[in-house]
């Protein structure tokens, strides 16, 4: 079983990395769209239509981003806590090894 077990941390730890740098491409689309006018875009009704659609991705980006940035930090968590474990794991293994010799 434990050879169907393999966590790799510097995958893990670029992972992290393009999960950040996602979060920071969202907030940037954010503020470059809030710079955006919805004015003048045609009638009344699409202008009405063209903000709600400004709002309602505003919010759902920035939920996107948390959420992104939460799933970083328990992944981080995780590479760090398997890194523990397969180093007490080893440290247990020599030891053992120690004894029988």
């Amino acid at each position: 079983m434990a050879d169907k077990l393999k966590v790799d941390g510097d995958e893990l730890e670029k992972f992290m990395e393009k999960l950040k740098n996602s979060r920071d491409s969202l907030k940037g689309l954010r503020k470059a769209l809030s710079d955006a006018s919805t004015n003048g875009l045609g009638t009344d009704d699409l202008d009405a239509a063209c903000e709600a659609f400004q709002d309602d991705w505003k919010y759902g980006t920035e939920q996107i981003g948390e959420q992104t940035e939460d799933l970083a930090k328990i992944i981080g968590k995780s590479k760090d806590s398997y890194r523990e474990v397969d180093a007490s794991l080893e440290e247990c293994l020599r030891a053992k090894g120690k004894r029988r010799t």
